[in-house]
């Protein structure tokens, strides 16, 4: 047992199994449809297809970060038991949460001063974020410090990579990643983008593929370019998906064709409410250790 806590958001869209078996301790996101508000708790509240049932039938849905309160609630507990927190929070390139974060260290410490908190910003989203908080509970088990964790997180963090395809773009389109015009040509030429996420953990368009089969490929081969270790990468892969596991699986089923060396199968997650929103269905993204990231997009 840690003598420190490790903890993330739910927007590692991991499982809760998968955090509790870690002991990675969590703190929901919010998220609003139709104005009712809901935690995305792992799919409890509102499953995947769930969901994207209602979004395709013209719900309307807002996402909202954990908040400085939220954040103060969450850590008080292991404060008043003297516990040190390390908390890493999802990309401050795609969310406030961050700044949040760090506003409800810095008012505990005024209530605690001999207290520890400290706020790493991931860069990182979805399963990326799972994977990087599964090393992180590994190095943390293997006896790893609390400031020796920090330092490495920070060091290492941008060696996640991100690698997505959509081949629905009705929710890019709506939340203005893609304009109405590209999403309507795209559409009629069954474009599917292949994204990334950047080294400030923004979002970007990379390439723009023609035919789903094509962008599933396209994805393999950059993982055979970027990862860790070449066509002997033999790590871990994580791979979520929003309500497409068929999708996914065709990509799992090449990686572990290809990577021979693989640690293991393939794990595969649902997209969490929060990033949903803003995907809808036939998002499929893929994560591993590579290269640190650089900037990929479309100039």
């Amino acid at each position: 047992m840690s003598d420190y806590i490790l903890s993330c958001c739910s927007t590692a869209d991991v499982t809760e199994g998968f955090l509790d078996e870690r002991d990675i301790k969590y703190v929901f996101f919010n998220y609003e449809l139709d104005g009712t508000s809901c935690k995305d708790d792992f799919g409890k509240t509102h499953s995947p297809s769930d969901l994207f049932s209602q979004m395709l039938g013209g719900a309307e849905v807002r996402t909202s970060q954990v908040s400085a309160g939220d954040y103060m609630a969450f850590w008080r507990p292991f404060v008043e038991e003297g516990k040190p927190v390390l908390h890493v929070t999802l990309s401050s390139g795609i969310s406030g949460t961050y700044n949040s974060a760090c506003t409800a260290r810095d008012e505990l410490l005024k209530e605690f001063p001999d207290a520890k908190i400290i706020v790493v910003d991931s860069l990182a989203a979805s399963a990326g974020y799972g994977l990087l908080m599964d090393r992180l509970a590994e190095l943390r088990d293997a006896g790893m410090g609390i400031d020796e964790l920090a330092a490495w997180a920070e060091e290492h963090k941008l060696e996640v990579q991100h690698w997505f395809f959509s081949s629905d773009l009705t929710f890019f389109i709506r939340g203005g990643r893609i304009s109405k015009a590209a999403g309507f040509f795209g559409g009629m030429l069954k474009i599917c983008p292949v994204m990334d996420v950047e080294p400030d953990g923004s979002l970007a368009v990379c390439e723009k593929i023609r035919t789903k089969k094509k962008a599933q490929k396209r994805v393999v081969k950059i993982m055979h370019q970027l990862a860790q270790g070449g066509d002997d990468y033999s790590d871990k892969v994580f791979i979520s998906n929003s309500a497409c596991l068929d999708d996914a699986k065709v990509v799992s089923n090449m990686i572990e064709s290809e990577f021979p060396q693989l640690d293991g199968k393939v794990h595969h997650f649902d997209i969490g409410a929060t990033i949903g929103c803003h995907t809808g269905p036939g998002t499929v993204a893929t994560f591993f250790w590579g290269e640190k990231r650089q900037t990929n997009h479309e100039k």
